[in-house]
């Protein structure tokens, strides 16, 4: 036997309510008309009879009836004949029909367009704005560096462009970056590979076009199709904008590159930031260094124009701006020279590469006056020395860190490398190494007896980058969305490797010269590490210098020089190799003691300060007629060659 249902008046209403609805557009519209006849006509009876003016006769209310149901139903409620009182119901009926189609048509024209601004698909009308093509966690630092660089602006824009939904993009944007000046951030949806849809964003009259790497093992081709597409909507030689794109694998660079056409940027990834990692193990702080140059809020690179130095020497220019560093040279035809020999001439065409505070702090000032000859120190024989490295944890980066080692170190310096599997990267490093012996060890980095047997203080440098364990990755696979998921896993347990090498440096009461790589800036602030440790952090890093190549399209020959070992780089050296310690002299001084060197002094950093934020004792571009006391722990920052 059948059981009844036991439910409550409400559902049973709900379900009668839902039988209706599914009944169709007639049976809704009978019923509503019934609906409001069972209202409207009871309360027109009783207006009509609580009435005192109301007709005393029947037929008289009843036509009073007639007439109130028809005003509030709208259809009139004309008295007279019959064919009179139809023919007018017609015509009611069929301007009812005509204004609520009419309404109706307009509404849903208005929904429409109201959903289609929602879904991203508009053109943006703008022009001389940016347009950043993708969507990862580099959208926010490179926005917001891009907001910062427009600051000064009257009017500017950044348009975004990503297979994603419009309103989310906004809301996420809104939330992380809270003041945007100026500048107004304009998102659409569409993907960045059709042609079509990249003209959303109209990047025939952009500035500067930068195409963010996804994160996942197709993020690279994803760049290299964004590139292609873009040379379909905009053929090279209508295009004037500047585009910056990154891969993220080595192998994938010349590919990019020849899919960005001769105009384009690509940045590798790897490469940078194996680079990073080697030089700044070797010169501790230099992550600040680069920090603070590629940033828009502080002092950054700029050009000037040689104006009157033209056919003097680069030596005399060093010092002929009080309050900007002058570091190159950047040739009429696009070249550019850092630190150049001291007689190399100033041409009448050329400009100079200076870090200023900003594009107009760059002015002619002679301060040769204020170098003080009594505190220039005399230079005394450096002699290289071989080096202890470990390198904790292996990763696809990990083969070009080796290698960029072997070309910076001494010949007799040694490496330890400790990852999960002892022979996970002896046959990835196959390249001859000619001043590096390397020694491969199998351990766990997140294992504190693993770290206890190494003697960590015993080395001269230790470099941590991440790496993930295969089978958390695997199990990460299964249940994670997440592109990004093996760089997150091989973040955490970067950060558990911190927390043990913290106790072990506290246990010998010894500070370890420590460089880290990380790919979340998020993961930067939790590291249990001192302040102003050198964290190398691949996804904000580059996006810096794809912001800054975007504002300045040459400054992507300065950085390749940069990073190139054989180019020149930034050096901390100690302060008394330059001026005789404790003495205070302008720093007018210690730049012309670099000069004297073959160098371009920018700044310095003191020792007292290095675990203090936000500075950590580093200043870049001080005033050269500032009064500084430096003293035998004390660095100055440097550019000289490797």
């Amino acid at each position: 036997m059948a059981q009844e249902h036991t439910t409550t008046l409400r559902l049973r209403l709900r379900y009668r309510f839902d039988h209706l609805v599914a009944g169709g557009t007639a049976a809704l519209i009978g019923w509503l008309a019934l609906a409001c006849l069972a209202v409207v006509v009871p309360a027109s009876i009783v207006l009509v009879w609580a009435d005192r003016s109301a007709p005393t006769t029947l037929s008289g209310r009843l036509t009073a009836v007639w007439v109130s149901v028809g005003q509030t139903l709208k259809i009139g409620g004309a008295v007279g004949s019959p064919v009179y009182v139809l023919a007018s119901v017609a015509l009611a009926l069929v301007a009812l029909l005509f204004v609520s189609t009419l309404v109706s048509l307009i509404t849903t024209g208005i929904n429409r367009r109201i959903m289609s601004l929602r879904l991203g698909h508009s053109t943006v009308l703008e022009a001389g704005h940016t347009v950043v093509l993708g969507w990862s966690d580099q959208i926010f630092p490179v926005a917001g560096e891009l907001v910062a660089a427009n600051a000064n602006q009257r009017r500017s824009a950044i348009a975004v462009l990503a297979p994603k939904d419009k309103v989310e993009m906004e809301d996420e944007l809104s939330t992380r970056i809270t003041d945007r000046g100026r500048t107004r951030i304009i998102c659409r949806n569409g993907s960045t590979t059709d042609p079509t849809e990249l003209a959303r964003v109209s990047p025939q009259a952009a500035k500067a076009v930068l195409v963010l790497p996804p994160g996942g093992p197709a993020g690279d081709a994803h760049v290299v199709k964004t590139l292609l597409a873009l040379n379909a909507a905009v053929p090279g030689a209508g295009r004037g904008a500047v585009v910056v794109a990154a891969v993220r694998d080595g192998r994938n660079h010349a590919t990019a590159r020849l899919a960005a056409g001769p105009g384009g940027h690509v940045l590798c990834v790897d490469d940078i930031i194996a680079r990073l990692l080697v030089q700044t193990a070797r010169q501790p702080g230099l992550s600040l260094v680069y920090q603070e140059l590629l940033d828009f809020s502080g002092d950054e690179f700029y050009t000037a124009p040689a104006g009157a130095l033209a056919g003097r020497t680069f030596g005399e220019a060093l010092l002929s701006y009080a309050t900007s560093s002058v570091v190159g040279l950047l040739h009429a035809d696009g070249g550019v020279a850092l630190n150049p020999g001291p007689d190399t001439g100033i041409g009448p065409d050329d400009r100079l590469i200076v870090i200023s505070e900003d594009d107009d702090t760059a002015v002619p000032l002679d301060v040769n006056s204020w170098v003080d000859e009594d505190a220039i120190a005399t230079p005394l024989p450096r002699f290289a020395l071989a080096e202890r490295l470990l390198l904790l944890g292996w990763n696809r980066r990990a083969p070009f860190v080796v290698d960029q080692l072997d070309q910076y170190v001494s010949p007799g310096s040694s490496l330890d490398v400790v990852a999960l599997e002892e022979g996970e990267g002896s046959g990835c490093t196959t390249a001859t190494r000619r001043h590096l012996d390397v020694a491969f060890h199998g351990g766990d980095i997140t294992d504190p007896q693993v770290l206890a047997k190494l003697d960590v203080p015993s080395y001269d440098s230790v470099i941590v980058v991440g790496e993930a364990d295969p089978a958390a990755v695997g199990r990460a696979a299964g249940t994670c969305a997440s592109a990004d998921a093996e760089e997150a896993l091989a973040d955490d347990r970067t950060l558990v490797a911190l927390l043990h090498l913290r106790a072990v440096a506290e246990g010998a009461q010894r500070e370890l010269a420590l460089t880290t790589e990380m790919s979340d800036d998020g993961n930067r602030l939790l590291a249990p590490a001192r302040e102003g440790a050198d964290f190398i952090v691949s996804g904000r890093l580059i996006s810096l210098l794809m912001t800054q190549i975007s504002e300045s399209r040459y400054l992507a020959a300065v950085f390749e020089e940069l990073f190139d070992a054989e180019g020149s780089e930034f050096h901390l050296k100690p302060a008394a190799e330059y001026v005789r310690a404790g003495r205070e002299v302008p720093f007018a001084t210690l730049v012309e003691s670099a000069r004297r060197r073959g160098e371009c002094a920018v700044g310095y950093r003191l020792r007292a300060g290095a675990a203090t934020g936000p500075g950590h004792g580093l200043r870049i571009n001080p005033d050269k007629r500032e009064r500084v006391r430096l003293g035998g722990e004390d660095w100055l920052i440097v550019l000289a060659g490797s």
